[in-house]
């Protein structure tokens, strides 16, 4: 065996080299002198320096006083740089163990989330073409292939769903089939999110559907026709009424409890109520059209109110919903909610007049009591007054002369027809009356906290003489009128009398003239034949809404002086009047089931009493229901004027254009439009009632 080692070598030798290359090599290289990791933070390598270097000086300052102290001091400098050292490295690899461990999950989560979480997720080439699709959203397309296809060719609603929102920016809901969906596009990826809804949606809806209605239903004319019954009659229609509203309560799931003899409480849920409005509510028609077989043509008025959690404010909003029903002369219903409009249905017959007088008497004592409690009065008709406004200021103010009280009318002569005008001209022979009659200005400057305003002939505000007396005078209001009433109304009337069934203002005012003191002067010549005037006018010569109260103040009125002369001078159309109208009717045309249809040319202006004489002439015409004259105004806006026959109600189709009126006789105005766009409301409106 040959010796390890030639002869003369140091075995060690090459062993000790190699170990002191080694360690030189590690002491010059880089890594051993690389700063770890956490001091690559300049903060934390800045207070690491400054550390150092107070316990450098410490070391320093312990061996100038000791020796001994400063090698102690400087030993225990090295280990806590060293165990610091160590430590704040082991605790970084830990962190760093930590973030990596930490990165691998959350990007795993994300993968896994993308996959499974319940959205619905697609993703689109620029072909519309489905390149991805999520495990979750490939449910709903059932076992078809969807990779490669157009959306379009898989499901042609969801491609028009996303055609249509491709450019929202919120994610929107939307109807898929039987599902409710979110839907958000990101369009700069082409990516789509569906995040199903339908639990969601059909919890708010049963919310919804299950709101609370509340009802209050009234038999309008039930006194007037059981006080002429004997027991048994009444009895029997009383059960009738029953049967037929508990049966319909009962189809339509309704609690309902009668209240009184012709009032009704009833109960309900908004989704009954939904099926009601589809349904017209046709129980109106039925009680009617089954009691006039009977010849006791009885009528239903119903006001509901739902929308709110307040019961008694329901409670509240659904008995003024059903004054407003009757103020609108009954056989109708109207809903609303607390903050909505109105919806009237039914309304489609005349009101039925009253037998007896007794509210007549009421209002008057009443009214006589308010100007007993007041310092003057101001009566005020309509904008543009007719003799039926004008005719009821003059005998609202010969009653407030009975009850020795001041009383102005309001007017503004500037703008009166010629009827009118012959009668502000007649009046001067009476200057007791003629200087009673103030401008809206003189009125405003006269009025005070303890006045009292009267408006005749209306119940909007927005259409009174003195829009700005009414303001002033807000809180001392009263109002006369036999006009439908409509949702615009004085906010707290003191005292109200609409009565739809009279056929003029001035019928209801002259029969409280039963009622003043015998002691008073009478009503005077002048004044008899103004609101004789307005009753054969509103009457159309006593063809029209006319009842046996209205042949019993006309004979009145004659009684007391109404001059039939002077009412056919009144009524006298001047020659341009007269040719205006006849050009009118020249233009009409027929549209529609029964309907006349008039439309001014375009750049003329046409008196609004003229179109109304126009429409009211159009009626004379055989076949026709209905008439609508469409005239541009001298204040620039397009007046439409309605009459009917009482066939047709032309007031729900003026309400629909923001105006208002009677069943057989309304008009609107309409502002902002053109005569042809006017032309093309109408007919939309009214091709939705014929419907």
């Amino acid at each position: 065996m040959g010796a390890p080692f030639s002869e003369g070598e140091d075995p060690e030798s090459d062993l000790c080299k190699n170990v002191r290359r080694k360690t030189v090599k590690q002491l010059f290289s880089k890594d051993l002198w690389h700063l770890p990791a956490f001091m690559k933070n300049s903060k934390i390598r800045l207070i690491a320096f400054f550390l150092l270097a107070m316990s450098l000086v410490c070391a320093v300052m312990a061996f100038l006083v000791n020796p001994i102290l400063g090698l102690i001091i400087l030993v225990m400098v090295v280990l806590t740089v060293v165990v610091a050292s160590f430590t704040l490295k082991a605790i970084t690899e830990d962190t760093n163990e930590y973030i990596s461990d930490l990165s691998y999950r959350i990007k795993r989560g994300e993968q896994e989330a993308l996959i499974k979480m319940p959205i619905g997720i697609l993703f689109l080439n620029e072909r519309n073409e489905v390149e991805w699709v999520n495990p979750y959203l490939q449910q709903y397309f059932g076992n078809n292939e969807v990779l490669g296809k157009p959306l379009a060719e898989i499901d042609a609603e969801l491609a028009k769903l996303v055609a249509e929102n491709r450019e929202n920016k919120k994610p929107i809901e939307v109807s898929w089939g039987q599902y409710k969906l979110q839907l958000l596009i990101q369009k700069d990826i082409h990516a789509i999110y569906l995040m199903d809804i339908t639990h969601y949606a059909e919890i708010q809806q049963h919310d919804l559907d299950t709101n609370v209605v509340i009802g209050q239903v009234f038999l309008d004319n039930y006194d007037e026709i059981t006080q002429s019954l004997n027991d048994k009659a009444v009895s029997n229609l009383s059960n009738y009424v029953t049967n037929e509203l508990s049966n319909w309560a009962k189809k339509y799931q309704m609690y309902l409890k009668r209240i009184d003899d012709d009032h009704f409480f009833i109960l309900a849920y908004s989704s009954v109520l939904k099926r009601l409005e589809d349904n017209k509510f046709k129980i109106l028609d039925r009680i009617r059209e089954r009691t006039s077989k009977q010849n006791l043509p009885l009528t239903l008025s119903i006001g509901i109110s739902y929308g709110d959690d307040d019961l008694a404010l329901l409670a509240k909003i659904a008995q003024s919903n059903l004054d407003l029903a009757l103020g609108r002369g009954g056989d109708q219903v109207v809903v609303k909610t607390p903050d909505g409009e109105a919806r009237f249905y039914g309304g489609k017959t005349n009101p039925m007049e009253k037998r007896t007088r007794v509210r007549a008497r009421m209002i008057s004592q009443a009214l006589q009591e308010l100007m007993n409690q007041t310092d003057q009065i101001f009566v005020m008709g309509h904008k543009q007054p007719d003799m039926d406004s004008v005719g009821a200021c003059l005998g609202i103010r010969r009653i407030a002369a009975m009850n020795q009280k001041k009383c102005w009318i309001v007017l503004d002569q500037e703008k009166l027809h010629s009827d009118v005008a012959r009668l502000m001209d007649e009046l001067g022979q009476y200057p007791e009356i003629k200087g009673t009659v103030l401008t809206p200005e003189e009125a405003e400057e006269k009025a005070t906290e303890q006045s009292l305003l009267i408006m005749v002939d209306h119940s909007k505000p927005s259409i009174s003489a003195s829009e700005e007396l009414y303001q002033q005078l807000s809180n001392r209001v009263m109002v006369i009128d036999h006009h439908r009433r409509g949702e615009e109304f004085p906010e707290n009337p003191i005292l109200v009398y609409i009565e739809p069934y009279a056929s003029s203002t001035c019928e209801l005012i002259t029969e409280m003239f039963e009622y003043q003191s015998r002691e008073s002067e009478p009503i005077n010549k002048i004044e008899a034949t103004a609101m004789l005037t307005g009753i054969i006018i509103d009457t159309k010569s006593f063809t029209l809404r006319t009842g046996t109260r209205t042949f019993d103040a006309a004979s009145y009125l004659r009684s007391v002086g109404a001059d039939s002369v002077l009412v056919q001078h009144f009524m006298k159309e001047n020659v341009n009047n007269f040719l205006q109208r006849n050009h009118l009717i020249d233009r009409v045309e027929f549209v529609g089931n029964r309907v006349a249809l008039c439309v001014g040319e375009k750049d003329k202006v046409y008196d609004p009493v003229t179109a109304a004489q126009a429409a009211d002439s159009l009626l004379n015409v055989s076949g026709v229901d209905a008439s609508f004259v469409v005239t541009r105004r001298a204040d620039g806006r397009i007046g439409i004027s309605a009459r009917s026959n009482g066939e047709a109600n032309v007031q729900v189709v003026m309400e629909q254009l923001g105006g208002g009126g009677h069943l057989s006789n309304a008009a609107t105005q309409l502002s902002e439009v053109t005569i042809e766009e006017a032309r093309a409301q109408l007919l939309d409106v009214i091709q939705q009632h014929e419907e």
